[in-house]
């Protein structure tokens, strides 16, 4: 099938950006990222220098892939990363639109490439776990209730992608820390720096630039990975906990 791309082109941060449209020949068997894949050999069988986007594992489980399709962070399908929307969702002479990220703490790198660096920064704020676990020990001895844990791996699902930022118009990081936030804190090892843990990573994601919430939701709609807006209320919760203890 061929199939129109409308292609954001940007040679650095400081650069001025704008669109190229290409015509490519896809098979509906591809992937997105293989639909690229086909598009930059044609630049470069042509001379022209190939778009620069990120990508890794191509499995759906690193978060590298990520661009703005059509308006949507990883495209229009629900629970899918770039890397694993499949061109049979496209037709024949369709028009797609592909660009990167915009938020103010994802400075673009190239073309669809953003550097997501300040995710890195949020989770490095966070510390680290102080208990001494000792040699690995049986998975029942520790005892857990089964929400708890359910909710705790939920939570570590986020990949880090930043669809959530993307998606959202104040271009806020809420939906990951707060993911970040629950995994680390609701588990027995988490708890002795559970507070210290959850002003720090609020502050650091401040310091980043990220927007405020203001609750409209499209960041757990966009989420490849299903995260709840739960957690960013379990977050703004401990956060105003450990404020008000670390006050007096």
């Amino acid at each position: 099938m061929k199939l129109n791309l409308k292609i954001w082109r940007q040679k650095n941060n400081n650069s001025k950006g704008h669109f190229e449209t290409h015509v490519v020949d896809a098979n509906e068997h591809m992937s997105f990222l293989e639909m690229l894949d086909v598009l930059n050999q044609n630049l470069l069988e042509d001379g022209k220098e190939p778009v620069a986007y990120e990508h890794d594992c191509r499995e759906g489980i690193c978060g590298a892939c990520s661009m703005v399709i059509d308006g949507h962070p990883h495209g229009p399908n629900a629970k899918t990363t770039t890397c694993q929307l499949h061109m049979r969702f496209y037709k024949e002479g369709q028009t797609i639109t592909v660009e990167p990220y915009r938020a103010k703490a994802f400075p673009v790198i190239k073309d669809l490439a953003v550097d997501r660096s300040s995710f890195d920064r949020i989770i490095q704020s966070g510390g680290y776990v102080s208990v001494n676990t000792g040699a690995p020990r049986d998975a029942n001895e520790i005892l857990i209730d089964k929400d708890t844990v359910e909710f705790a791996m939920d939570a570590a699902a986020c990949i880090g992608c930043g669809a959530c930022v993307a998606a959202c118009p104040n271009g806020s990081a809420m939906l990951f820390t707060g993911a970040k936030v629950s995994h680390l804190n609701l588990l027995p090892q988490g708890q002795k720096e559970k507070d210290l843990r959850s002003l720090a990573m609020v502050r650091q994601m401040d310091i980043e630039g990220f927007g405020n919430c203001t609750n409209l939701g499209a960041c757990e709609a966009e989420c490849p990975k299903g995260i709840s807006l739960i957690n960013i209320a379990m977050m703004n919760r401990n956060y105003l906990s450990a404020s008000l203890l670390s006050d007096k």
